[in-house]
């Protein structure tokens, strides 16, 4: 009996030390690169999730790249691949698509969006060429310069006016909100505040959840993302089934689009539709409000910067021959300055952690294969901080633009991707910052009240938010000098409106008073008051 048992544990123990093995070292036709595939089936998943309070390459990446180089094998949540940080082999696999490489995604992103939609939009290039156009065609560079850019304005301006009525808010979630709410309204005609569904609380931070680990079990991150995504698919259910149901009221809209082309495409599926609405919104919402919450934070203690950014935007205002005149497509192409912040913080955000391909072939690179069906990541962040491209690349810099030219950002610049695959959204997201930077700028002023912490779990993230002080019209700036203005400010500002705030708090809470005599004010031109103001203070239980 016991001989039995011993054969069954040194069987067990021949075949686990096999696996282990084979797991360690997989197959290939050649030299796989250098790296390490961790625990069996584990692999190094839990070191890629820890989370970092910086801006920096994220410590997973980092490290394996100083060990490694910038080419490293690892695996992630049960998958063999392959991490690149190096430019030139980046930008050889993004021409390569559908001869080398697909789009791929992890498994609780497919999870998110819907399996069925990734898949068919990763392995058919005509299915993702269609919907490319169709994005284009409504939110692109033409639609943008001939039809968008007042209504972006328009609805910026609205939100911001909002905004400057409320004692706080917090920046990311609202602009998530905002972003949803317009981007929703253009491609399908949705309007959340006539609607009267309440969408505010939808919008947890579905980058940072999907980027955990995919426990689906009350109170995780990820639990929690699931249920706010099922919220949205009804919500786009609702409003996909109501269009449908009454095609006659033509809108014009992407979604009109999409179902007049449902009679010649048969890949439009009811589901498939209503899923690439929840994606493209997803989409926008999350790297957008993002990388402006980013902006903010980093711009609030840059008064030189914001110096520039206001006169930029005010020397356009005082060139309109009409001062009630909306912001022109030439009048945006003219924002220089403007640009390179927008551009500086989509470098420092690298919103995601990696843009991921699947290969279809083995891949030849540096005297190492990258086998057949291993995924492989590029990482924008480890790109757009290289100090041998960006000098101080932590610093938030957008001067450095002015000498950076197109061929190094072809390589070393890819906030929206590249290649064929490159995001339809890309001018969208530029054109709507630049706009909401000209709307912020010049009419309303800020100060964080609360948090500034930026973090990547790996994604980016903020922590417990970044609140900004209900933001005030911008008028005080030129209208309210009591105490002088610029460098000659008066010093004892600060203790002149100190002490007369605790004066009133002191004479209200004890005291009462009565005018007893005089009450006349003159100027001289200076402030005077005749003979006197006289009053007979009492306190208040007297």
């Amino acid at each position: 009996m016991w001989s039995v048992w011993l054969s069954v544990i040194s069987l067990l123990i021949v075949i686990s030390t096999h696996w282990v093995y084979r797991w360690r070292n997989p197959k290939c036709n050649g030299k796989l690169p250098p790296g390490s595939m961790g625990i069996p089936l584990i692999g190094e998943t839990l070191d890629f999730l820890v989370s970092n309070n910086s801006l920096d390459i994220p410590p997973f990446i980092k490290k394996r790249m100083m060990k490694f180089g910038p080419i490293f094998r690892t695996s992630l949540a049960g998958r063999p691949m392959v991490v690149s940080s190096d430019p030139e082999f980046n930008y050889y696999v993004f021409q390569q698509e559908g001869k080398l490489v697909e789009q791929w995604y992890m498994d609780s992103f497919d999870k998110l969006i819907g399996q069925d939609v990734m898949t068919r939009v990763s392995s058919h290039r005509n299915i993702h060429k269609y919907l490319r156009n169709s994005i284009l065609s409504h939110v692109g560079p033409e639609a943008l310069k001939n039809k968008l850019l007042p209504h972006l304005e328009d609805a910026i301006s609205q939100k911001l006016q909002g905004w400057s009525k409320l004692p706080s808010l917090e920046v990311r979630k609202s602009l998530a909100i905002m972003i949803f709410k317009l981007t929703a309204k253009l491609l399908m005609s949705y309007d959340a505040e006539k609607s009267g569904d309440n969408i505010d609380d939808f919008f947890s931070n579905f980058m940072e959840g999907f980027m955990k680990l995919p426990i689906n079990i009350p109170g995780t991150a990820y639990h929690k993302c699931l249920q706010n995504r099922q919220k949205l698919v009804n919500l786009m259910t609702k409003i996909y089934e109501e269009r449908k149901r009454n095609p006659e009221i033509g809108k014009g809209d992407f979604l009109d689009q999409i179902l007049m082309d449902m009679k010649t495409e048969t890949f439009l599926t009811d589901k498939f539709i209503i899923y690439v609405m929840f994606g493209i919104l997803l989409a926008s919402f999350e790297t957008m409000s993002s990388t402006l919450t980013l902006a903010i934070m980093l711009l609030s203690d840059k008064p030189k910067m914001v110096k520039e950014l206001t006169e930029e935007h005010e020397a356009i205002l005082k060139s309109r021959e009409d001062a009630n005149s909306g912001l022109t497509w030439k009048e945006y192409k003219s924002m220089t300055f403007t640009h390179n912040v927008v551009n500086e913080s989509l470098r420092l955000a690298s919103v995601l952690p990696g843009i991921l391909r699947k290969t279809i072939q083995d891949i030849e690179v540096n005297g190492y294969t990258i086998p057949k069906g291993w995924c492989l990541m590029v990482v924008p962040s480890a790109i757009q901080l290289n100090p041998n491209i960006y000098e101080d690349p932590l610093s938030f810099d957008p001067w450095r633009w002015q000498g950076i030219s197109a061929n190094v950002t072809a390589k070393n610049f890819i906030p929206f991707g590249a290649g064929m695959r490159t995001c339809a959204g890309a001018d969208f997201s530029k054109v709507f910052m630049g706009v909401f930077l000209h709307v912020l700028v010049t009419k309303y002023r800020w100060t964080i009240i609360k948090g500034g912490e930026v973090m990547r779990t790996p994604a980016l993230g903020f922590g417990d938010g970044i609140h900004i002080q209900g933001i005030s019209a911008n008028v005080t700036a030129k209208n309210f000098i009591p105490f002088g203005a610029g460098m000659r400010t008066c010093a004892g500002a600060d203790f002149s409106k100190v002490f007369m705030g605790v004066f009133l708090h002191v004479l209200v809470t004890k005291y009462r008073w009565t005018i007893i005599k005089g009450g006349e004010v003159m100027r001289t031109p200076a402030l005077g008051f005749g003979d006197g103001v006289h009053i007979q203070v009492l306190t208040k239980h007297a």
